[in-house]
């Protein structure tokens, strides 16, 4: 029997199950992967309403992260939402100090599908981007949408910022927000290469946590030894067969035998 590698996930809990730590965890086992999960916030939403946040303290995360590398051999983290750049910078000096050579991916949410504002009181402050610029030298890849790309830096174009962020790490936009072309992804490397990833499925409907899955399953086929490229690519289609499962706001997730 092939052991499954171990992929952490620090996020936020979702009641739902759409998004967050569950979507994660239900992803991370359906593509044959061990889920491990640090909570960073507990939230009070469902699929179409999120009512407000309740942040862990970063001292208790540190705690949980550590327990799990005592125990794990921890090689790929995704990270979803964070209380700021801060407390993830904070977060991702944790996960270096035990594994220097860990992969992380972060999805920068930036506010929720429903619209609460994650980054309200801190985006545009100088500190807050001067921490940003830190977590870009220490990540693997970023995977935000075009709404939250747009707000990374707000004295640059997408483009500038696009080209900002691939100087210092790679970069997977996603296209689910794009005013032309929805669905056709972007992938930038830090070696200066573009790729293009169309959507292929038709039948495809909105889900709450869409961006979740996506990073998730990225995360999980690089830890199954995929190279980027192609794991960002079944990350995609995976993420589309979740988005086809069905008509309403919450995606199935199919356990592959």
């Amino acid at each position: 029997m092939i052991k499954r590698p171990y992929i952490l996930t620090i996020a936020g809990f979702d009641p739902s199950s759409g998004a967050g730590l569950t979507a994660d965890i239900k992803t991370i086992e359906a593509l044959k992967g061990y889920g491990l999960s640090v909570c960073t916030a507990n939230t009070i939403q469902n699929d179409v309403e999120f009512k407000t946040c309740y942040w862990t303290d970063i001292d208790v995360i540190k705690s949980q992260v550590e327990i799990l590398f005592d125990r794990f051999a921890i090689a790929y983290v995704k990270i979803g939402i964070v209380k700021n750049w801060e407390v993830l910078n904070a977060i991702i000096d944790v996960l270096l100090e035990k594994n220097n050579t860990i992969k992380i991916v972060l999805d920068p949410v930036l506010k929720s599908s429903s619209d609460f504002d994650f980054r309200s009181s801190n985006t545009n402050s100088l500190d807050a981007e001067n921490y940003f610029e830190k977590i870009l030298d220490k990540i693997y890849l970023l995977t935000p949408n075009y709404d939250e790309i747009e707000r990374l830096y707000k004295d640059k174009t997408i483009q500038e910022t696009i080209a900002h962020i691939a100087n210092k790490t790679n970069l997977f936009l996603k296209g689910g927000h794009r005013k032309e072309a929805i669905g056709k992804d972007e992938l930038f490397t830090s070696e200066g290469k573009q790729f293009v990833l169309n959507p292929k499925r038709q039948n495809i409907s909105e889900k709450h946590g869409s961006g979740c899955v996506l990073s998730s399953a990225i995360t999980t086929h690089l830890a199954l030894g995929f190279s980027l490229l192609k794991a960002c690519y079944r990350g995609k289609r995976y993420t589309e067969k979740v988005l086809s499962s069905n008509n309403s706001l919450l995606g199935y997730h199919k356990i592959k035998e």
